[in-house]
């Protein structure tokens, strides 16, 4: 004897209640968020200072004096200290300890105005890629330099010794290390 109706009406409805099931949670609302834990959620970042607003003055640039340096070399020490007046507060105080986190030597090129136009790693702290992406920020923030009066514009090197801490020296300026 052969049975026509086995399992096969079983089949059908289960799979009808199914493919029901799946209509219905598209049809559902979606289930309303969950208030994240108080204990869970990080302290707001720092403030950033606001973008002027369009009625209100632009901050004044300090005026730089015309550089009197007539080689690269020369013009070095000038840009070194320009970089140190314009970011006080990051510069390694004292003796350098025996080791540091980064050295880099940069090639900085200045126009007539004292604008920087290039940087050029002759010596590059690879191993430290966030360093030599502050060193960078940190030589474009400091703009315009003192301009390189007597020689049009400049190309000049200078050696960037960094301390684990974010606090640096310049080779020029360097007050030694231990």
């Amino acid at each position: 004897m052969i049975h026509t109706h086995s399992a096969f009406p079983q089949r059908r409805t289960w799979a009808a209640m199914a493919l029901a099931s799946m209509l219905a949670a598209c049809g559902s609302p979606p289930t309303p968020p969950v208030a994240p834990d108080p204990a869970a959620v990080p302290a707001p970042a720092a403030p950033t200072p606001a973008a002027p607003s369009p009625g209100a003055a632009a901050p004044v640039p300090r005026p730089v004096p015309a550089s009197a340096a007539t080689t690269p070399r020369a013009y070095r020490a000038d840009a070194a200290r320009h970089l140190y007046e314009r970011h006080p507060d990051r510069i390694w105080k004292g003796r350098l300890p025996p080791m540091l986190h980064a050295i880099g030597v940069l090639d900085v090129e200045l126009d007539a105005r004292g604008e920087v136009r290039g940087l050029r790693w002759q010596r590059a702290p690879r191993h430290a890629p966030e360093v030599m992406a502050e060193i960078e920020r940190t030589v474009r923030a400091a703009a315009p330099y003192p301009a390189p009066a007597r020689m049009g514009k400049v190309v000049y090197t200078d050696v960037w010794l960094w301390h684990a801490s974010g606090k640096f020296q310049l080779d020029t300026l360097t007050e030694g290390q231990d």
